[in-house]
């Protein structure tokens, strides 16, 4: 099963890219709607992103922005729309964006007190997936953030300040939600050319510190080849993703130590990683704060284990592209499903399911784990299948060649 690129990775080097003077290249860069919008809202701020073979081009201005006459569309892509908020901060003039309704809805208050800190105005309404930046006032200096919500607020303060006059120091406070995420910033930027000083919970980057033009090969996204192993785990048998780094800082890829606790198999090898399954599933108590994205597809194959699966520790999971814990327990509830919910979790207990119809709530996470589910439970109808052009456009595409390979391989044993 092939995965795009990583979304998280791609849109975090097109902001360096973008902040260097010169030239540089993404290979392998998501196809995803998240990763578009993102190089749309740069070529709008003055940077020419462009694709140029099998690869992406990127003309860095070294900081020299402006603000667009045209409001930028950001949609319900978090990353994008928090990270360009830093980066209009450096345009001249004041940069409008504009979200969608659930956007809206979720949090920004961390990012718009730091900005407050830092001298850099920003208009925006709670609940109004409306935001004006005035932009030319990032001078830089030191700032205090909760990382409690998101690690995208710190991420996107960090990854802007490169050739800020003061430099940058953010001091986190409260326990940081998806810290991996942080530390896949800090990697890329260095990449980029940009070390960040750290001590504690305090990130500094050094007055004076610029991005250089780099070459850069985007990761197959571990998020979206979470869909696959949990497909060879709900289904049986063996899925291979090709591409995939047993080295990759991509947090979910963790899922595969969880699903080796569950009973699954999982096999390194040059070419990337297998995941199967022969025996049967169990239950396991797992704390997912690191890799929250992964939790829709630890739900489904919760489903088919013996015994009750507790997952917690993830409370921040209300913020994402819906409120995925309370919509992703309601839908299952509509299979049978025995979920109980609590402040900062679930825990599932296996049991007799039937089909449904399941509302993606326009999540791309809810609507791939809904359809793992479908491998083994028939009558199951998912409406919004197209919201999943947001992190994988091809997954109903790679899903057909597995289940197709499935049937295949099912009618050469009867024969």
């Amino acid at each position: 099963m092939s995965v795009p690129g990583s979304k998280s990775l791609a849109n975090r080097a097109l902001v360096c890219a973008a902040l260097a003077r010169g030239v540089s290249s993404l290979r392998n860069a998501s196809d995803s709607t998240d990763t578009a919008m993102m190089i749309n809202g740069l070529n709008q701020l003055g940077v020419l992103a462009r694709p140029s073979g099998d690869q992406l081009q990127v003309e860095g201005t070294g900081g020299k922005l402006y603000a667009p006459r045209f409001p930028i569309p950001v949609g319900n892509a978090g990353t994008t729309l928090r990270f360009l908020l830093s980066v209009a901060a450096r345009a001249e003039g004041v940069t409008h964006f504009e979200g969608s309704e659930r956007m809206g809805q979720r949090p920004i208050t961390d990012l718009t007190d730091a900005f407050r800190q830092l001298g850099i105005s920003m208009d925006h309404r709670e609940g109004i997936a409306h935001y004006a930046v005035h932009g030319g006032g990032f001078k830089g200096g030191d700032v205090t953030i909760s990382g409690e919500k998101s690690s995208q607020f710190v991420s996107s303060l960090l990854l802007a300040a490169p050739g800020v006059p003061q430099g940058l120091t953010v001091h986190i406070t409260g326990t940081l939600a998806s810290a991996p995420y942080l530390a896949m910033s800090l990697d890329v930027m260095n990449h980029f050319g940009v070390n960040v000083e750290s001590s504690g919970a305090s990130y500094r980057v050094a007055p004076g510190t610029c991005y250089r033009p780099a070459a850069f090969d985007v990761e197959p996204d571990a998020s979206g080849a979470t869909y696959a192993f949990g497909a060879a785990a709900i289904a049986g048998g063996e899925v291979s993703v090709p591409g995939m780094k047993r080295t990759t800082l991509q947090s979910d890829a963790a899922l595969l130590d969880v699903l080796e606790r569950m009973g699954c198999t999982v096999t390194w090898h040059p070419e990337g990683v297998t995941v199967g399954r022969k025996g049967s599933l169990r239950g396991i108590d797992v704390d997912m704060n690191r890799m929250p994205d992964a939790v829709p597809t630890l739900a489904a194959v919760a489903l088919f284990a013996g015994g009750p699966t507790h997952i917690f520790n993830v409370a921040h999971l209300r913020y994402k592209e819906s409120d995925r814990l309370g919509a992703l327990a309601g839908e299952l509830r509509q299979l049978g499903a025995d979920i109980t919910v609590h402040d900062d979790g679930m825990t599932i207990r296996p049991i007799w399911l039937n089909g449904a119809v399941l509302d993606t709530h326009e999540d791309h996470r809810l609507a791939m784990s809904f359809a793992l589910i479908g491998l083994r439970i028939p009558g199951i109808t998912i409406l919004g299948p197209e919201c999943v052009s947001k992190s994988y456009p091809r997954f109903w595409e790679e899903l057909d060649k597995l289940t197709s390979t499935r049937e295949r391989s099912s009618q050469g044993e009867r024969s």
